[in-house]
């Protein structure tokens, strides 16, 4: 049974335009083409409304169905695809090109962690004064970054500067 129809344009009972509807019941079988007030009345002997469920056709469907319940179920559908859903978020390592070892180690492993947690990280180098005359030191502590992280991450937009700034993107390697 389809019940992909968004509810806040969904028309039932007597806000269903159309003279003549074609009815689908209950539990799915074709009813035929019916007045509109033929079609109601059925639904109200079930106990159920008439949902038109393709406004556009010639004639419109509708179907029987309990409206209540139908929109239950797409609300937990929604709360269901929600929750379901990750959300990537971009995190930001910067460095300098004149940044020593340890320091460097450090900003390996907050990479490596980001990382693992499934977030993307963009690794900014910033230049400084008359430092960035050498944008290849930046250039290369990049190279470096991406050389000690390749066993988790893969390059996803190459080194690019940008006024007094270095940036690369790393993305984590899809999971085995």
């Amino acid at each position: 049974m389809r019940r992909d129809i968004p509810q806040d344009t969904v028309r039932r009972n007597e806000q269903v335009r159309a003279r003549e509807v074609r009815v689908i019941g209950a539990d799915g079988e074709q009813l035929g083409i019916l007045s509109r007030n033929d079609a109601i009345a059925h639904a109200k002997e079930l106990g159920l409304d008439l949902v038109e469920v393709a406004a556009t056709a010639d004639p419109p469907v509708c179907r029987v169905m309990d409206y209540g319940r139908f929109k239950y179920e797409q609300q937990k559908k929604k709360a269901e695809a929600k929750k379901n859903q990750t959300v990537i978020q971009i995190k930001e390592i910067k460095v300098r090109p004149k940044t020593d070892d340890h320091d460097y180690d450090t900003k390996v492993r907050h990479i490596r962690r980001f990382l693992d947690e499934g977030d993307r990280c963009k690794v900014t180098v910033f230049f400084r004064g008359r430092e960035i005359v050498h944008k290849d030191r930046g250039q290369s502590i990049l190279d470096r970054i991406v050389e000690d992280t390749k066993d988790i991450a893969k390059v996803d937009q190459e080194a690019r500067a940008e006024g007094r700034t270095l940036f690369m993107m790393l993305a984590p390697l899809p999971k085995k």
